[in-house]
Formats: C-alpha cells, sequence, structure tokens
C-alpha cells in the first residue's frame, strides 16, 4: 500500500477509522444541490482554473443554471430519509465496525464516515472522535484508484483539521486498485451476472474521467484504472476482445480520458456487439453518475443505437464482500506491527 503516514503506535488499541467519500447535497432541493455545488467546485483540486477567471464563472453561470438541471436527477435516486452516497457509506462504517471488533475483541475500534465535501465533514467527525478520547487515526478514502481530484482533496481536508492542533498519529491510505480483496469482491459482484457473459455478453469498466492535462502531468488514475480493471478481467477468464475499459462523467470543455463511455455505448451495436454488462470500479457507493448517468443516461444511449440488453452490475456498496475488504486493508495497516 501508498501513502502511509506516521504509523501507529503499536501499544495502542483505541483506533479511529474513518471511511471518506465525496458527499452529496443535503436534500435533492435546488438551494442545497447549489450549496454542495459550491463547495465542491470552489475547490482548486477538482477545478484548477485560476479562481479569478473560473469563480465568476461558477457563480454567476453555473451556479446559477446547474442546480436546476440536477435537482430531478437527485430526486429521482434519493432513498426515504438521505441521499445515496451518505446512507451507504455509513452502512459500510457501521457493519465494518462490527466485523473488525469481532475479529479484534481487544481493541477499542470506531469506524465512521465522513465526507470531503457536505456532511458529515471531515472536520466535524473528528472533532467528535477526538472528544470522545480517540487520538490514533486511519483515514481510508472510498477511491481505490489514486486522482488528485479525489485522494488528494480528501488529503487536504485531514491535512486542514488535523493542522487547527497537535497532530495525532494517522495513516492515510492513498489507493487499493489491486488490494487482493478488492479484486475479489469485484469479481465475486461480476459473477452473479455471469450468464450474461456467458451468452457473448462486452463487459464494459466504466471508471469517472479526469482531465487528460491530470494525467499529463503525471497523475496515475488512469494506469491505476487500467490495471484494476485487467486483473479483474483476468480473475474472470475473459480474453481482451470481451471487455472494454472507457470513462464517464466528463465536465467542460476540456480533454478528458477516452474513450468516453457515452461514445462506446453509441459505437458498441455497430460493431455488433448487442448485449453488455457494465460495472464502474472506481464508485465504491451508488451514486448519481452510477444509478442516473449509468443506468438511465447510458442505457439509452445503447438501446437508441440499437444494442438489446444492457446490466448495470451495482457498486460495492455494503455488501459482505465489501465489507470484508475494509476490515482486511484496516487490519493490514492497523495490526501489522502486531504481527
Amino acid at each position: 500500500m501508498t501513502g502511509i503516514i506516521s504509523p501507529m503506535a503499536k501499544t495502542e488499541k483505541q483506533l479511529a477509522v474513518i471511511l471518506l467519500n465525496l458527499g452529496t447535497p443535503e436534500a435533492p432541493t435546488v438551494p442545497a444541490i447549489r450549496r454542495y455545488l459550491a463547495e465542491f467546485l470552489s475547490d482548486p483540486r477538482v477545478v484548477s482554473i485560476p479562481r479569478v477567471i473560473w469563480l465568476p464563472i461558477l457563480y454567476l453561470f453555473i451556479l446559477t443554471f446547474r442546480p436546476l438541471k440536477l435537482v430531478h436527477k437527485y430526486r429521482s435516486i434519493w432513498g426515504t430519509y438521505d441521499g445515496p452516497i451518505r446512507n451507504i457509506t455509513r452502512a459500510l462504517a457501521e457493519k465494518s465496525q462490527r466485523l473488525l471488533s469481532r475479529q479484534h475483541q481487544e481493541a477499542n475500534i470506531t469506524v465512521v464516515s465522513a465526507m470531503t465535501y457536505g456532511e458529515p465533514s471531515v472536520n466535524n467527525v473528528i472533532g467528535e472522535l477526538n472528544s470522545s478520547g480517540l487520538t490514533k487515526f486511519l483515514f481510508l478514502p472510498l477511491y481505490p484508484q489514486y486522482a488528485s481530484v479525489t485522494t488528494a482533496a480528501a488529503h487536504d481536508q485531514v491535512c486542514l483539521t488535523l493542522s487547527s492542533g497537535p497532530i495525532p498519529s494517522f495513516r492515510f491510505i492513498s489507493d487499493y486498485h489491486k488490494h487482493p480483496a478488492y479484486i475479489h469482491a469485484l469479481t465475486k459482484s461480476i459473477e452473479r451476472y455471469g450468464k450474461y457473459l456467458d451468452n457473448g455478453a462486452r463487459l464494459v469498466f466504466s471508471f469517472h474521467g479526469i482531465p487528460q492535462a491530470h494525467a499529463d502531468s503525471g497523475d496515475p488514475y488512469p494506469e491505476q484504472c487500467r490495471c484494476t480493471a485487467d486483473l479483474v478481467a483476468h480473475s474472470l477468464g475473459l480474453a481482451d476482445h470481451e471487455w472494454t475499459l472507457t470513462f464517464q462523467s466528463r465536465f467542460g470543455p476540456a480533454k478528458w480520458l477516452r474513450p468516453y463511455t457515452s461514445e462506446v455505448m453509441a459505437r458498441l451495436p455497430d460493431q455488433g456487439v448487442a448485449n453488455v454488462l457494465v460495472i464502474c470500479p472506481g464508485f465504491a457507493t451508488d451514486c448519481l453518475e452510477t444509478l442516473e448517468e449509468i443506468k438511465v443516461l447510458n442505457r439509452g444511449i445503447f438501446l437508441e443505437a440499437g444494442g438489446k440488453t444492457f446490466r448495470y452490475v451495482k457498486a460495492l456498496n455494503a455488501t459482505r464482500d465489501h465489507v470484508a475488504m475494509v476490515a482486511d486493508i484496516v487490519d493490514e495497516h492497523l495490526f501489522q506491527d502486531e504481527k
């Protein structure tokens, strides 16, 4: 694993694990979406355009019109009580704590969730943990593949919060794109749809895109995405022609990583691919980009282009295999000195 900071003291058994996710609006309403986008899109990690140019565009145009376009999409995926990212990440944390507590009964392990943007914020979560006496942390961003716009942005929030007082002992995991438990969990999730692959469906790995300029500057994200896809395809026993890697969710006029998922979906039927099975391995939990962009928008693109069947493999969410993966990663980093 990479990105480990400040090793834990092996004699301390009080441990706080924070699962970090991107965030979501507080509610599927225009004002809530506007507040969320203002925080998210103001981060220089997310949009690297000079502030003097970007902020007027953001506040005069994007925050004026984009929330109106997104509100019906958020409402279509919203649960009874909360949005899927916050709800599922919370459930994953609770289940992971129960498993880790059973595996390490001698330790006081607390597992909680936090969001880089929105609530529960990193600042508030760390404050609550400190108030309860926990001072040793492991931060696990739920971004399997490292990207500066996600992982580094989460790290920025952590460091900003911790710098306000005595810096505690902590570790930060920057990626787990080839961790055996992660590859196993993805493989098992796809195997549940094995009949579609057996009948000739093309497996499509759709990862969230990043600007091509980030990759050109050395961001390892595209290579880590390809590594993940290759390992899963190998685990499934797929030949190269039986799977495809794409990138989704591009934003703005700049070039992003290619090939674009939407363009691939439009082309596949003309290439003789009538059936697809789509998985989004970079999303630990289902969200707007999977439930609406993939299951609705890209499904429509594929079927309108002449495709016959489109199946989406759910994100790992709070499934048993995902919980086991979190526990394995936590165990490796928090308890390795005791083995």
